[in-house]
């Protein structure tokens, strides 16, 4: 497979010129029902092969019902009826089995997508929409599930009876069969030309709808902000155009498909209708039996509904191979992020020490402008530094880092003297503990969403959590307390209320690194000296680093890192950096009545 990196693309402009042979790429998710797949074919065989047998039978009832033979005529009743039971059996045989198969491969598919995408870094999330990833894992993936538990059982069955029928029209009346065949180019060559065409459309028509997803879910996550500034109607105008346009596309898609089964299905049964009428004056001059000619048109139909079945079918195939391909671009996605082949193991413990050394980065959306330059720094374990400075300076930048969201365009970070590129990121990140400024809250209840930070965690460590955060009160006041459920990110509970849930998640993680981003923001002046006051005692034996506009919540760092333009201008003490009269000075005059306290 080929690895492509589906971020660098816009979705409306990624290559249409797909083909067929993509779906090759869901062998891996077929290969461990291989029994099943083998079941479902020996029954799709089974249903094929008796339905080819039955106008055999049907042939052998009307030359004999000419002859008056009773007995015989009813023995072949019989078998005809035989026929008929072994045909629904292997039918619905057929069925449990290729559906159950679309169902479990649809459902692996799913999650190998949704495993791979989670683990991605936030630059993926940069240079795509959300929606359009969850396009791909609903809507792509039901495409397939119609083809695997339908479309293909479908097509092999009909290729089969295409096949037998053939062979046994050519047994039965060689003359007739020869017209046959002089009908078959007729009917490929707007196959091939229009399901060409077909299949360049049904992409694009994929794409647009990933598109509108994605569209709608970024209005809808920001529904308040829309209606604040009453963006609705114009919100609703962007929506509809990309609906309507994924709607054109459909449109063309169908169009398309409709022309090609009216010209296929035309061309099929008109060549039956010519065949059965040299087939009718070849009866009359007693050149075939009455039986012979019922049995070659049932045939004939048979092999007509194929083809008609089979060209339906493709167009099927054909959409399913571009949401195959869609699909695949996620789980060969490109990350920029990845954890080494052979990592190095995680200490037992963790003491806190870490060491930004020569960092220089840029965002990749913007690479020519270095976020932070030549950074270097030491923090001791257990140590609480403060990072300060004007909105821009790369003061978050620093925790995005630590956490391994992005790596570093030079430079290396070391916590606890280990380079953490060298370490797998799932176990390094077990040690630190974020707070972020806009906290994540899931739509579960209060409980679990604390519960979020260890899931081993018991409810009494939960509840004094809670406490330690100063959320015991107002979450004991909630309808059901901890067991509230607070609704699609946490839209029962206020900003000042989500932090605390976040603080306390924080808290109970209990790790030996603290990131704190703004987090005390969203907090009145009251909760503020509260959370604080389970700050400074969380952090003892903590290293810690905090970043914040307030500098009433840095006073007391053992460090302040003063940060501005991607660069360190200034550290020290509070009092250190107020006698410089540098911009940490400058900062606390507009923030402090007295100005320097």
């Amino acid at each position: 497979m080929t690895n492509v990196n589906v971020a660098d693309a816009d979705p409306r402009d990624r290559s249409k010129s797909k083909r067929v042979s993509a779906l090759k790429e869901l062998w891996p998710f077929l290969k461990p029902y291989k029994i099943m797949i083998l079941a479902a074919f020996i029954a799709l065989t089974l249903t094929a092969v008796v339905s080819l047998i039955l106008p055999l039978a049907v042939r052998r009832v009307v030359d004999t019902f000419s002859l008056g033979n009773t007995i015989i005529l009813d023995q072949y009743f019989v078998a005809a009826i035989g026929i008929a039971g072994l045909l629904s059996i292997g039918t619905a045989l057929r069925y449990a089995l290729v559906t159950r198969l679309g169902e479990r491969v649809v459902t692996d598919i799913r999650k190998a997508v949704f495993a791979r995408v989670i683990h991605l870094s936030p630059q993926f999330f940069e240079k795509i929409m959300t929606g359009e990833v969850l396009s791909r894992i609903t809507t792509d993936t039901t495409v397939i599930l119609s083809v695997i538990g339908s479309s293909i059982s479908i097509a092999l069955r009909n290729v089969f009876i295409l096949i037998g029928g053939m062979i046994l029209m050519l047994l039965t009346s060689l003359k007739l069969t020869s017209l046959v065949f002089l009908i078959v180019p007729a009917i490929l060559v707007p196959i091939l030309v229009l399901g060409r065409r077909l299949r360049v459309i049904s992409r694009e028509n994929q794409d647009w709808i990933a598109a509108s997803s994605g569209n709608a879910s970024e209005a809808l996550m920001a529904v308040q902000t829309v209606q604040a500034f009453s963006h609705e109607n114009l919100t609703k105008k962007s929506f509809d155009s990309v609906a309507e346009t994924s709607f054109s596309s459909a449109k063309k898609r169908i169009i398309t498909r409709s022309f090609l089964t009216v010209i296929v299905i035309f061309l099929v049964f008109s060549g039956v209708v010519g065949v059965l009428w040299v087939g009718a004056r070849d009866v009359r001059n007693e050149l075939m039996s009455v039986g012979m000619l019922v049995q070659f048109v049932i045939y004939s139909i048979m092999v007509a509904g194929a083809v008609a079945a089979l060209s339906e079918i493709w167009s099927e195939l054909q959409r399913a191979a571009g949401a195959t391909e869609r699909l695949v671009e996620l789980l060969n996605i490109e990350d920029t992020v990845n954890d080494p082949v052979e990592a190095v193991s995680s200490p037992s413990s963790w003491s806190g020490e870490i060491t930004f050394r020569d960092i220089t980065f840029a965002y990749p959306t913007r690479a020519d402008e270095a976020t932070l330059s030549n950074i270097n720094l030491k923090i001791k374990p257990g140590e609480t530094i403060a990072l300060v400075g004007p909105s821009g300076a790369g003061k978050s930048t620093f925790i995005q880092l630590l956490q391994r969201f992005y790596d570093p365009d030079q430079g290396e970070i070391f916590l606890d003297g280990i380079d953490i590129k060298t370490m797998n990121r799932l176990e390094f990140r077990k040690s630190i503990a974020l707070v972020p400024q806009d906290p994540v809250i899931f739509a579960t209840t209060v409980m679990e969403n604390i519960r979020f930070g260890n899931p081993e965690a018991n409810d009494e460590e939960i509840y004094e959590a809670a406490r330690s955060a100063a959320a015991h009160d107002f979450i004991s006041d909630l309808p059901k307390g901890y067991s509230t459920y607070v609704g699609e990110r946490g839209v029962m509970l206020s900003g000042g209320q989500k932090q605390r849930v976040a603080i306390a998640r924080a808290i109970l993680r209990n790790a030996p690194v603290l990131l704190l981003d703004e987090a005390t923001s969203a907090l009145d002046a009251e909760n503020e000296r509260s959370v604080q006051k389970a700050f400074d005692h969380l952090s003892k034996g903590r290293t810690t680093i905090v970043v914040a506009h307030r500098l009433a919540t840095v006073k007391k760092a053992d460090k302040i890192i003063v940060l501005d333009k991607g660069k360190i201008i200034a550290h020290g003490n509070h009092h250190k950096l107020i006698s410089e009269k540098g911009l940490y000075a400058r900062l606390a005059s507009l923030q402090f009545t007295d100005g320097v306290n």
